[in-house]
């Protein structure tokens, strides 16, 4: 194998092949690089190839691929990969890990990882030790450099596997209710600020996706991300993600200068796919001046969510106290979807929170709308703040919540 691993490489140089950019090519050279050996193998001269099909799909992964770990990316039930040593390679599936019997050396590892990075235009080095990216495929890399992580980098490798694009794909998942999909959809016409919170896996991305997948055509929307990972269909979406500093330490572009940029690109919606510091009270400043929008943020529950959301702004600086944050957060966000993973491993929406925009005791008040008991996701009663923004989109809120005609999940 690696005569003909040789072999392929050598015609890929010198047909100046982009072997990330053009993998359909460089099948075709493996197909005929293995059929040649095939021809030479009946002179006796070389061994013949037990399996030609699988040496071609191994040598398309060596060189155009991510080599023994392409098997893995090309497998549809395979979640996320990551490498905690070169001979622990680990995967998710259905939410449960399993560790693999990949055996990789040190320089493959680095090899992989430099592969990987060629294509985002993102570095790692001492000066900085940990990277995110994606990859052409919409993989997500996250890498710490060795040093940081002892004795070996450690890789994580995030699947983008489109399960879901809409909140009717969620339903037929089992994530939610009908019901509880029609409302979200109905929160989304009527330009509720919606936060999405949960853990990590519990599939706020997705939601986030096919909320924005509900956004009427007729309207800017413009997305704001580390690393570029919302993938809805609009006619009208600018999608911006930041950049690290270069060699120099210079040219950072934050996720806090986007926030800030997003405003003067006439948007009617902004959506910004993870909260995390500073630029979450640059969020809140654009939601409270009239630009609907939505967001997702690590939290273990949809109390907790607002609770973060009250303590992050405080991370922009000296002159940002909790008495304007507060009621600036119960102003400006209107619901708060909260998902987590079952011990089945199923992302579900555990319930969906309004907030009524009061405050009492430096705590916002919230009002729970749907609530997930005995396994079903069912609504309680309670209902959305800002009822005139629904009717003035033409929605009946309180026959939609109060329709029992659909069944729980």
């Amino acid at each position: 194998m690696t005569l003909l691993d040789d072999e392929v490489r050598a015609v890929v140089r010198r047909d100046g092949v982009d072997p990330q950019v053009d993998a359909a090519r460089v099948r075709r050279i493996a197909e005929q690089v293995v059929a040649a050996h095939d021809q030479r193998s009946l002179t006796g001269v070389v061994a013949p190839v037990p399996d030609p099909d699988g040496a071609v799909s191994e040598l398309v992964a060596r060189v155009s691929g991510f080599g023994p770990l392409q098997r893995f990316l090309d497998d549809p039930t395979v979640e996320e990969i990551w490498i905690n040593q070169p001979h622990r390679v680990f995967v998710a599936r259905h939410g449960r890990h399993e560790l693999t019997n990949v055996v990789l050396t040190r320089v493959e590892v680095q090899e992989l990882v430099e592969r990987m990075l060629k294509a985002s235009g993102r570095r790692i080095d001492v000066s900085q030790p940990f990277v995110d990216a994606m990859l052409p495929q919409g993989h997500r890399l996250h890498v710490v450099l060795e040093g940081i992580s002892r004795d070996f980098a450690a890789v994580n490798l995030r699947k983008f596997v489109l399960r879901a694009a809409r909140l009717s794909d969620l339903v037929a998942l089992g994530s939610l209710t009908e019901q509880a999909a029609r409302f979200l959809e109905a929160a989304v016409l009527a330009g509720q600020n919606i936060l999405v919170a949960g853990s990590t896996q519990a599939g706020k991305t997705t939601m986030l996706n096919c909320l924005a997948a509900a956004i009427p055509g007729g309207e800017r929307v413009v997305s704001a991300e580390e690393v570029a990972e919302l993938n809805f269909v609009h006619p009208d979406h600018v999608q911006l993600q930041t950049r690290q500093a270069g060699l120099e330490g210079t040219g950072e572009v934050t996720l806090r200068d986007l926030v800030r940029e997003s405003l003067r690109m006439r948007p009617t919606r902004m959506i910004v796919g993870e909260v995390r510091g500073p630029e979450s009270l640059d969020l809140l400043l654009a939601l409270n001046s009239g630009h609907p929008g939505m967001a997702t943020l690590h939290a273990n529950s949809a109390r907790e969510a607002l609770v973060k959301l009250c303590t992050l702004p405080l991370l922009a600086g000296e002159n940002i106290s909790s008495r304007f944050v507060v009621p600036t957060v119960a102003s400006s966000v209107d619901l708060v979807v909260h998902l987590g993973i079952d011990t089945g491993g199923t992302r579900r929406v555990r319930e969906i929170v309004a907030v009524p925009g009061r405050v009492e005791h430096d705590i916002v008040e919230t009002e729970p709308v749907f609530d997930r008991s005995d396994g079903e996701l069912r609504t309680t009663g309670g209902m959305p703040g800002r009822l005139e923004s629904f009717a003035r989109a033409g929605i009946d809120v309180h026959r939609l919540l109060h329709d029992t005609t659909v069944g729980g999940q």
